[in-house]
């Protein structure tokens, strides 16, 4: 196949035009022996066991197949899986990273970071959107013809001046932080991972679970869904919460227990904001739709174009260093799969 590594592409058309601008799949394709998926459908686990062992790298995205411990186990020559999209825990069973990836020393990239851009932009707008109430607003003035309805404030705790719990120091939490630092707010964080001397480096206070709830002003949940998260945010934590606060969810809808916060929702005293929900979509009976102070989107935080060509650049990126005997960026600690999101 020449000189140039051997590269397996196989995400379908409508993936790439998803995640790469013209010219940075042209450069992947001209940089590269890329071979494209040209069958107009995802591979097969057969097709993929078959060839795999010619490759030294692949790149995956979304809705590729996972691989196979049959293809695994030929692909001696594979040193480098790119994902140019999220999570990659699904793509192989643990136990082939653990007997196969880690000692073979391949590397995984994971395109998370640039679709951290896109869903810490959605939760800082869902903060201020959900503090400032501008949807009470907007249906009133289109449904009801009310100026400034009566039962919606004029006057709050926004987000100048807050104080944000931050719940999960992940790629997303991170960026939230980062975008968050010009606002004039204090931020506190909840993740047991997160080390001092990197809690310095980004300025945030270190503080207890539930010792976050009582603090915050609003919190955002950054967290992964792990069997430790399931429900980690439940009754005790939310009626913690001071009136008024804003809870908002763009990690994953299980962290959040949906009954605690229906009940505690209902009585008007804090707001969610849920880009995720458990299950997705929600039954149409689900009395969390109905809740005037509870804001539902449809899973759409990660979308935008911004993050999602960041994805093709930051692929392409990880190639290039990774043949060039750098580091590569977005290289996924495979030792803490389990924890990851």
């Amino acid at each position: 196949m020449g000189t140039k590594p051997a590269v397996w592409y196989w995400p379908v058309q409508s993936h790439t035009d998803l995640v790469f601008r013209p010219e940075v799949f042209r450069a992947l394709c001209e940089e590269f022996d890329v071979q494209v998926n040209e069958t107009g459908r995802q591979l097969t686990a057969e097709e993929i066991s078959a060839h795999l062992a010619d490759f030294d790298a692949v790149i995956t995205g979304w809705g590729t197949p996972p691989f196979s411990a049959e293809a695994l186990e030929k692909a001696r020559r594979l040193r480098l899986i790119a994902h140019s999209a999220g999570s990659v825990k699904h793509l192989f069973p643990e136990d082939t990273v653990q007997r196969l990836l880690i000692p073979r020393g391949v590397v995984v990239f994971s395109a998370n970071e640039a679709i951290a851009l896109n869903v810490a932009e959605s939760a800082v707008g869902l903060l201020i959107m959900a503090s400032r109430r501008w949807p009470d607003f907007i249906f009133a003035i289109r449904h009801s013809g009310a100026w400034r309805p009566s039962g919606v404030p004029m006057n709050g705790q926004y987000l100048r001046g807050a104080t944000i719990g931050i719940v999960g120091a992940s790629a997303v939490g991170r960026e939230v932080i980062r975008l968050l630092a010009p606002w004039d707010v204090k931020i506190i964080v909840y993740d047991p991972y997160l080390p001092k001397d990197a809690a310095e480096r980004l300025g945030v206070e270190c503080v207890g679970f539930n010792e976050l709830f009582e603090r915050a002003d609003h919190v955002s949940i950054h967290a992964p869904a792990t069997p430790e998260t399931q429900h980690m945010v439940g009754a005790d934590q939310l009626r913690r919460l001071r009136d008024g606060a804003v809870i908002v969810n763009t990690a994953r809808g299980s962290i959040i227990d949906h009954d605690a916060l229906y009940a505690e929702a209902r009585t008007g005293r804090i707001f969610a904001a849920l880009d995720v929900t458990d299950p997705e979509p929600l039954p149409p009976d689900s009395p969390l739709r109905r809740l005037d102070n509870v804001y539902i989107t449809p899973h759409i935080s990660g979308a935008g174009h911004y993050g999602y060509f960041k994805i093709g650049e930051m692929t392409l990126q990880a190639l290039r260093d990774f043949f060039a005997g750098r580091p590569v960026k977005g290289a996924v600690d495979l030792s803490r799969l389990s924890h990851l999101a």
